[in-house]
């Protein structure tokens, strides 16, 4: 799985431990995806082509790299995704935001799509999808065919938590994608969660559970 990176960084490991445990509040989970989520695009963008610049500091004139395409595009797959936003927009606040709307029918665990918003002339701009769980890969997959027949041609996936069998299905679909994560766990359980998981990462950014 070379296009699979785990971050394993300390504060990754630390914040997502504290998201997983099932007493910490809505609040605070929110604040640990956004901050997870920073620490993830920090790891996506190291390949991000540099230009060097002049520029004058308050000592002296001198030389400095800055990002060729500073802009990038963050597709939230809905409604989950949505708390990883703004951890995107912390690194890149001019960046553009589209949302892709999926649910998983209960019972065949297929996606349905009701909503698409992607922002204009982002074929050529580099796009990362987020989805904080990639569980069975089916919502993720159907996200990125969705991208790539709107033109996009570099994608990028973050996720905070994947399921080897979501990892096996968007791989075998799209060989190309670079997916980023917190962690990869051990498995799905018969109701498609991940396990240990951090259980349903919508309902506990936005209290429904």
């Amino acid at each position: 799985m070379e296009n699979v990176v785990v971050v394993n960084h300390p504060l990754v490991r630390h914040k997502l431990t504290l998201c997983r445990k099932k007493e910490t509040e809505n609040w605070q989970f929110r604040d640990l995806v956004e901050e997870i989520t920073a620490l993830l695009i920090y790891e996506a963008t190291k390949d991000m082509e540099t230009v060097e610049i002049d520029i004058v500091t308050p000592v002296a004139a001198a030389k400095g790299d800055v990002v060729k395409n500073p802009n990038p595009v963050f597709v939230a797959v809905l409604r989950a995704g949505l708390g990883m936003v703004s951890g995107a927009l912390r690194l890149f606040p001019y960046a553009r935001a589209g949302h892709i709307g999926l649910y998983r029918d209960h019972d065949t665990h297929v996606p349905v799509e009701y909503y698409c918003n992607l922002p204009p002339n982002i074929d050529e701009l580099d796009c990362f999808l987020l989805e904080p769980m990639l569980a069975t890969g089916g919502s993720a997959t159907y996200a990125v065919d969705m991208l790539k027949k709107a033109g996009v041609k570099k994608i990028k996936l973050l996720s905070l938590i994947a399921a080897p069998e979501g990892i096996k299905r968007i791989t075998a679909s799209h060989p190309d994608l670079k997916i980023y994560l917190g962690a990869l766990d051990e498995k799905l359980n018969e109701n498609a969660y991940i396990v240990p998981g951090l259980g349903d990462a919508g309902d506990r950014l936005f209290g429904t559970a």
